[in-house]
């Protein structure tokens, strides 16, 4: 029974990835990508940006710079989230992103369906999340939470690394995170993680982060860039 039911949890995160993967090209097809911000009373709402499918690095960036999140919310927000010039930093070339603040996000690939909501209970202050889209294959998603007290932050933060070293010894041909890797900055604390495909080849990498009593998870998937370099970046950001 509890081989059957693990059996079935892989197979939640392989069909996740894969649907990442298509809906990222299916995005990028189409030429559009819509932007979901938060206002300040906690309403939605949406824009459609052009995203060229073969755009150079700087147009990317300048497409990016149309599509940067909201940052006016109240609460959390997503002023606290990783931005397109820390992307483009790391020689990334977003172009469009979705926000939201309802904690609802799938965490990371590893994690299946579970949000930051389920892993939280519903008991955070504040949740922010974000999807961002490149010209060409590929994601960088991040959802992130506000605890009650530290305490409960670290707690959470615990969780969210289990879920992840979950993830890191495979069958031979599956994708897998790699060893971990800790650093601080702007008071923070980060645990991230290289992933690598099924040939072995590194592919992104996954983030778990702490900032006082917020936590969050961020995660490559696709393009190659510095994983250490992102995970500064949004570090900073979740301590503003």
């Amino acid at each position: 029974m509890t081989e059957n039911r693990a059996v079935q949890q892989k197979s939640v995160r392989r069909n996740r990835v894969a649907a990442a993967a298509c809906l990222a090209a299916a995005l990028v097809a189409v030429g559009v990508v819509g932007t979901q911000s938060a206002t300040a009373d906690g309403t939605e709402r949406n824009a459609a940006h052009p995203a060229p499918a073969a755009a150079p690095a700087t147009a990317a960036a300048q497409s990016a710079a149309t599509a940067k999140p909201d940052t006016t919310a109240t609460g959390l927000g997503s002023a606290a989230l990783v931005q397109s010039e820390d992307q483009v930093r790391q020689g990334l070339a977003p172009v469009g992103a979705t926000v939201a603040l309802t904690g609802r996000q799938g965490l990371s690939a590893c994690s299946g369906e579970e949000t930051m909501r389920d892993l939280t209970k519903g008991r955070a202050t504040a949740y922010a999340s974000v999807t961002w889209t490149f010209a060409t294959e590929g994601l960088l998603i991040e959802s992130a939470a506000s605890a009650p007290t530290g305490p409960v932050a670290a707690t959470w933060e615990q969780q969210l690394v289990a879920l992840v070293e979950d993830c890191r010894h495979e069958p031979a041909g599956h994708w897998y995170y790699g060893a971990a890797h800790t650093l601080t900055a702007a008071g923070g604390t980060a645990h991230w993680y290289p992933s690598y495909n099924g040939d072995g080849a590194a592919s992104g990498g996954v983030a778990v982060l702490r900032s006082g009593t917020r936590v969050a998870l961020v995660e490559l998937t696709g393009p190659a860039a510095s994983v250490e370099g992102l995970t500064t970046a949004a570090l900073k950001r979740l301590a503003s």
